[in-house]
């Protein structure tokens, strides 16, 4: 009875082991048949052994079956050549539709799942992201402040309907909240289109404008990636700081987290400092040195004579105000002019003991002390980088050069002035309002300042305004002498030899690009390059020149120079440096000279 039973049970058992089987398999041939998933088996000479119907809808009614891939799709047969050996799936696009797509390598399938449908809802949602802008009309006051009430009305008008019409054409949201001032409100995917077209508005009202003889500039912040409004609004304002800070005539674009991208500020921008804005700096200078019980000054690395020029100039501010400053330097890391300089401070004591090094200056700080950045506002190039961590909280940035997204946290005072020459111009307009009863400025100092103008102007034909002449000026009264200033700017006959073998190398791109490169291993002094990309653009048709060189601390150095017909700081923005329109350097680490030299031709030719 017993072994009846258990051979029913046995007979049952494979009944149903054999059933299921069966329903297994057919479920595997339904589902390769079936399923909405594209599947192609193909042979080692590649071609096609077998295609389920699904995919087989892709290709009509063409017959397929033993013929090349490459006869039947090149499109498809390319796609799987790229990604015959990569793991996992891939999102590819096959004609007009997009796909999953996997390779088994070892039984020659290839598997596509369509996914046009959700890569659709996915761009729609990528495309309707919330875009906030602020706009700002940036010499709205100055061009005004001379016109008729007529002529106001017509320049807000013509503006305004400018404006209007471009919110209109891209669908966006346009409100303006003050004489100077307008909301916008967008999309992401229009926010696109507008870096397609790099905000052509820029240049059409500016245009526009300058044939009426009323040039004005917009400023833009734009921010976006982020649900919460509020702080779009906020951080969009942030850029428009950023905008303004750079020298205006431009759009700053950013997301909460990511890096920031520009757009415009091809013209140097407008003069719009003035002397009550100096008094003020000024003022608050005094005021911030009494708060402090000393003052440490410091310039950016490897200092040129306008870093070292401002730094003496705010020793001597501060002394005036009867407070204790210190320079700090690295005194093993200086330009030919500079140690010029320090050669001739040997005989003012008073004023070669208060140049100490970082270390020194770690041991002198307190909580009270103030940190004053001069002709920089990178954290990053500042001479003394820990001194600036330990200070983090007293930081007064005065500069020349347009702000980049590097900036100090949380500086007290900000003095940044892009139509300015010079840091030494800027603070030699502060002299005049200091005690007339303290030790004025002295001839060193005066002569120190006054070079470092003459370097950063080119011996006063770039960037030169009246309020730079008249800061040579006072400097000339208060005792500068030119004649040491040539003493110190004169270049040594191995870097004569130097800038001459640099010039030699030069290439020109297109018509009015000059660019050389030194040799592969050969290190070169960063004043020689600068030097030689200065004397490059004085050759007929030149409007931008390039000087790529290895220093010596190994990394690859490029200085950049134009006569303002090309923004190079924008194009050295691009491979993380800065500067101003016409005169702006990098630094690049781990790259070789010609690797280098790759990189910058790439990004003139997207420029261009």
């Amino acid at each position: 009875m017993a072994f009846f039973t258990l051979k029913e049970i046995t007979e049952d058992t494979n009944e149903y082991i054999s059933d299921l089987s069966y329903r297994i398999k057919r479920g595997e041939q339904e589902s390769l048949i079936k399923m909405p998933i594209g599947i192609l088996f193909l042979s080692e000479k590649d071609e096609i052994e077998w295609i389920n119907p699904y995919l087989q809808k892709y290709f009509g009614k063409n017959e397929v079956l033993g013929k090349k891939i490459a006869d039947v799709d090149e499109e498809l047969a390319s796609l799987i050549k790229e990604n015959y050996k990569k793991k996992g799936p891939l999102e590819v696009a096959w004609g007009e539709h997009r796909f999953q797509m996997l390779i088994q390598t070892d039984i020659h399938a290839v598997y596509l799942m369509d996914i046009t449908r959700y890569a659709e809802i996915e761009q729609h949602d990528q495309n309707t992201g919330m875009v906030v802008g602020q706009i700002f009309l940036d010499n709205y006051d100055e061009v005004t402040q001379t016109m008729t009430d007529k002529k106001v009305s017509n320049l807000s008008n013509y503006v305004t309907n400018e404006l209007s019409n471009w919110a209109r054409r891209f669908k966006m949201y346009l409100k303006r909240v003050d004489d100077d001032h307008f909301f916008v409100v967008a999309y992401t995917g229009v926010l696109k289109q507008l870096e397609d077209e790099k905000f052509k508005i820029l240049d059409r009202i500016r245009e526009r404008t300058s044939k009426q003889n009323f040039p004005l500039t917009l400023s833009i912040g734009i921010a976006y990636e982020d649900d919460n409004l509020a702080a779009l609004a906020r951080l969009a304002q942030s850029n428009l700081d950023l905008a303004l800070g750079r020298g205006g005539d431009q759009v700053v674009v950013k997301t909460p987290n990511g890096q920031a991208r520009f757009y415009g500020g091809k013209t140097n921008p407008m003069e719009k400092r003035t002397r009550v804005r100096a008094r003020m700096i000024s003022q608050a200078l005094q005021e911030l040195m009494s708060q402090a019980d000393q003052v440490f000054v410091m310039g950016h690395k490897q200092p040129d004579m306008d870093s070292v020029g401002a730094c003496l100039g705010i020793r001597r501010i501060a002394a005036m105000n009867k407070k204790k400053c210190w320079i700090v330097l690295d005194k093993d890391n200086l330009h030919s002019d500079v140690q010029r300089l320090m050669e001739e401070l040997e005989q003012y004591p008073d004023i070669k003991g208060k140049i100490i090094s970082t270390e020194e200056a770690l041991e002198k700080t307190t909580e009270q002390s103030l940190l004053i950045m001069v002709d920089h506002s990178k954290p990053s190039i500042s001479a003394s980088k820990e001194l600036y961590t330990k200070l983090i909280n007293r930081v007064m940035v005065i500069d020349h050069h347009r702000r980049g997204e590097e900036f100090p946290e949380n500086p007290v005072l900000v003095y940044i002035e892009p139509y300015a020459s010079s840091t030494c111009e800027l603070i030699t307009e502060m002299f005049e309002y200091q005690s007339k009863e303290s030790e004025p400025i002295n001839k060193i100092e005066a002569t120190a300042m006054l070079t470092g103008i003459i370097v950063d102007t080119r011996s006063f034909s770039l960037r030169t305004g009246t309020r730079t002449f008249d800061a040579a000026s006072y400097l000339r009264s208060v005792g500068a002498d030119s004649v040491i200033a040539q003493h110190f700017m004169k270049e040594n006959a191995d870097s004569f030899l130097q800038r001459n073998h640099l010039i030699d190398r030069v290439e020109f791109i297109g018509d009015h690009i000059a660019l050389c490169a030194g040799e592969a291993n050969k290190v070169y002094d960063p004043v020689t390059a600068a030097q030689a990309a200065d004397a490059l653009l004085t050759v007929s048709g030149v409007e931008a020149s390039f000087v790529i060189t290895q220093r010596r601390d190994g990394k690859i150095g490029i200085s950049a120079r134009s006569n303002g017909k090309v923004n190079v700081q924008v194009v050295m923005e691009r491979l993380g440096g800065g500067g101003h329109l016409s005169n702006a350097a990098t630094q690049l680490e781990n790259v070789l000279v010609n690797e280098a030299r790759e990189q910058l031709l790439d990004i003139l030719k997207k420029e261009n």
